[in-house]
């Protein structure tokens, strides 16, 4: 991803005071701070576009983030598993321009699939999967709660988590680091973004890891967003200390 993704707008010849100020800030000054790799700022950047719901924007970074490395199968999971967070309503044109551009660059359609689950497994499955990132606690949440929603946590084990967390294409630290991006990215969700900083450190993406993933997603969420997500890593790491003290 650099200054050329956004070629295609005529920014630099209809806005070139604003066009310098930014791509000096988002592709010089940005990527240099931290040391993450091209694919993993790509599916971030990615994952906070669609947060943010940045079609345009991200319509001009997709061809950068497959150019970087990241897969047709992974921008798709990452697009896919939008929906548990973002709702189709959101994440509809995503998915729409995602297979634009995929026809445009030859890559045919659909592509294999990477499900892993079936009707029948996919509660159990979502299960385990919300154990191995968030606890033994989450063991018997699918149950839990007043009966008249006790129906939306059985959906989070099944649909959010058996039907997406298990898929192929991305591992469970790629699919929590991208979940974090969803959250930062919309605002809004601080007691849920709070929650997956405390599970993205569990599985490995730890505090310094969070705080670049926010770093590179900030040109394209702002401040306040931005600076939200890091209050809530800086909650998450505090009650991970008190827990273990």
């Amino acid at each position: 991803m650099d200054v050329t993704a956004f070629a295609e707008t005529g920014l630099p010849e209809t806005d070139p005071e604003f066009w310098d100020l930014f791509s000096r800030f988002a592709f010089d000054e940005v990527v240099q701070q931290g040391d993450l790799d091209g694919r993993t700022r790509s599916m971030a950047v990615l994952a906070a576009l669609m947060g943010c719901q940045g079609t345009e924007a991200f319509r001009s970074m997709l061809p950068g983030a497959l150019d970087s490395g990241v897969t047709p199968v992974e921008v798709k999971e990452v697009v896919y598993q939008a929906t548990a967070y973002l709702g189709l309503g959101r994440t509809l044109p995503f998915l729409n321009l995602t297979n634009e551009v995929f026809r445009t660059r030859g890559i045919a359609l659909p592509l294999e699939g990477q499900g892993t689950t079936t009707p029948e497994t996919r509660r159990e499955a979502g299960t385990q999967a919300q154990v191995e990132i968030f606890g033994e606690g989450m063991r018997n949440f699918w149950q839990s709660g007043p009966e008249e929603s006790r129906h939306i946590n059985r959906w989070l084990a099944a649909n959010c988590f058996g039907d997406y967390y298990t898929r192929g294409g991305l591992d469970a630290r790629q699919r929590e680091m991208i979940t974090f991006c969803f959250l930062a990215a919309q605002g809004g969700c601080e007691p849920q973004l709070t929650g997956h900083a405390a599970a993205n450190m569990g599985i490995g993406n730890d505090r310094a890891f969070l705080i670049q993933v926010v770093s590179q997603c900030l040109p394209y969420i702002g401040y306040p967003r931005s600076l939200n997500a890091l209050t809530c890593i800086r909650q998450a790491a505090e009650q991970g200390k008190e827990r273990k003290s």
